[in-house]
Formats: structure tokens, C-alpha cells, sequence
């Protein structure tokens, strides 16, 4: 990397300051787990970098019945936190199963959603909790749901001048169950070559809403919005369950590539899919 400018912002005022000067020279440091990976591999030359660390962002609390998480907040810290556990249980579970514990101690929630990797472990389980995140910028603030702020691999709505703020996750209905897993070439410090993270609220044995959420088989984070639609009104049987994880399985767009073939990846989207939910209509 050819000698980049470096600053540290004293709080948020000044980094959006900073990257209203320097636009798309810019890129924003927090864990560096990603992008220092893409400097020291010559992906990425950036003439300024803005480390966040010092910005106010590191924080996990309640406003009014919504869990709001600062975007500076680490893996580690997420999985360790007894108010993500009980709010947000299946968060905890999936950044708790990104890398290896020196990447989950460094790397950050908001870094792992602006990486837009469509295997990001964070994205999916958000996704799936139907989170929304909010932008900062000197032109105020914008808010997206989760699952529309990313457009490709690598590729968000965030424009040069603004950075991730914070993430919103909406209270959990009473009756919440959730299901979580990832498919790697090893069971530890893996990529997952399929994963998926699944929110279902049951009432009265049967399913009023859901939520299935699919990693690394398409473009971006899958949200199956047909597979939960299979789900809706209906009590969680054999005959149910089979058709949501074939509708699942429909829904992907996967690619062949070192983990796993797009045929591989597919059928393990509608096996991994069944096997959740029917351990979540036990």
C-alpha cells in the first residue's frame, strides 16, 4: 500500500467531517479483520484511512423495547453480552462461530455488514431478526432494513460520505424460536460454504410468521421470502417442513467456487433448512 493518510476521529461529528473531505479516497477502519486483509493482499490501496475507535460506538442497550447495537461493537462482545442472549439469542449464536476468537475479538458488527460478504454470518442472523441499521452522514440520517442494504458481493447502499451507526433489532414476539447453523469444510475458523439462520413465531401450534435466511448461495445474504411463506398458518409438520426447505432451496442462486460446488450448495440449503426446522417444532 502506497502511503496512506491516517486519522483518528475523536467522536462521530468528526469522522463524517472526514469523510465528506475525502469521499470515496476515504475507507473507515474499525477491527481492520477485512480490510487490512485486502491492503496487505494489494485488493485495495485507499488514500485515507478513518478509524472509528474512538467515536462512541462500542455499545449494546435497550431504547424502549428495541435492542440497539453501536456499530464499533465486537463479535466477542456480542456473543458475551447477557442482553444480546436474552433479546437476540440467535445473534449471540452466529458471531459467536465467525473466525477464529482473535478475528471475533477485533472484528466489529458494522464492519462485518459493510464487507457485504453474502457468507457474513452477522448479516444473515440480522436478517433473519428482520434488524434494521442506521447511516450517519453531515446530511443526517438514513435507515434501511437489514436485508435491503445490500445490492452485491462486496456492494451495499452506503454512499463514500457515510458509515453504519448503529443496528435496531426489533423485540422478539413472545412464542419466538430460532434456529441457526453453518456448513464448513471444518468445524472451527471457517467460512461457511452454506449457512442459515431461521426465525419462526409460533402461536398456538402453528407458524404466524417467519423469517429464513440463507448465506453464501447467492449474491447477497438470501432472505426465502416463499419458503416462509410455506410456513404461514400452518402447524409445522413433516409435509410442511419439506416444502418450505425445497422452496428455500429454490430460492438460492449459489456459485462453484473453493468451499463448494453450486450443486453442493443448493441441495445443503434445503437439508440444513429441514433439519432446522424441525428441530424448532419439537
Amino acid at each position: 500500500m502506497a502511503q496512506a493518510e491516517f486519522y483518528r476521529p475523536a467522536n462521530l461529528d468528526e469522522a463524517c467531517a472526514l469523510l465528506t473531505q475525502y469521499g470515496a479516497k476515504a475507507k473507515v477502519i474499525a477491527g481492520g479483520t477485512d480490510l487490512m486483509v485486502a491492503v496487505n493482499r494489494k485488493r485495495l490501496s485507499p488514500e485515507v484511512l478513518i478509524y472509528i475507535g474512538d467515536c462512541g460506538l462500542n455499545y449494546v442497550k435497550m431504547v424502549g423495547d428495541q435492542l440497539v447495537i453501536g456499530a464499533f461493537t465486537t463479535h466477542t462482545e456480542l456473543a458475551k453480552s447477557s442482553l444480546v442472549m436474552e433479546k437476540a439469542p440467535l445473534l449471540a449464536e452466529a458471531v459467536g462461530q465467525i473466525g477464529s476468537r482473535a478475528i471475533r475479538n477485533m472484528g466489529t458488527i458494522g464492519g462485518n455488514l459493510v464487507t457485504a460478504s453474502p457468507a457474513a454470518d452477522g448479516a444473515a442472523a440480522l436478517m433473519a431478526l428482520d434488524a434494521e441499521l442506521k447511516l450517519v452522514s453531515q446530511n443526517g440520517e438514513r435507515v434501511f432494513r437489514v436485508e435491503s442494504f445490500f445490492t452485491g458481493p462486496g456492494e451495499t447502499v452506503r454512499q463514500a460520505h457515510e458509515l453504519i451507526k448503529e443496528i435496531i433489532i426489533p423485540p422478539q414476539a413472545a412464542g419466538s424460536k430460532h434456529g441457526w447453523y453453518k456448513l464448513g469444510q471444518r468445524k472451527a475458523d471457517v467460512c461457511g460454504a452454506v449457512s442459515a439462520a431461521i426465525v419462526v413465531e409460533m402461536q398456538n401450534g402453528t407458524c404466524r410468521k417467519a423469517r429464513i435466511v440463507l448465506g453464501a448461495v447467492a449474491p447477497t445474504p438470501l432472505l426465502a421470502q416463499a419458503a416462509g411463506s410455506k410456513l404461514q398458518g400452518k402447524a409445522l409438520d413433516h409435509t410442511v417442513i419439506a416444502e418450505a426447505a425445497q422452496a428455500a432451496a429454490n430460492a438460492t442462486a449459489p456459485i462453484d467456487d473453493w468451499r463448494a460446488t453450486a450443486w453442493y450448495r443448493q441441495r445443503a440449503s434445503g437439508a440444513i433448512v429441514k433439519r432446522l426446522l424441525e428441530q424448532i417444532s419439537v
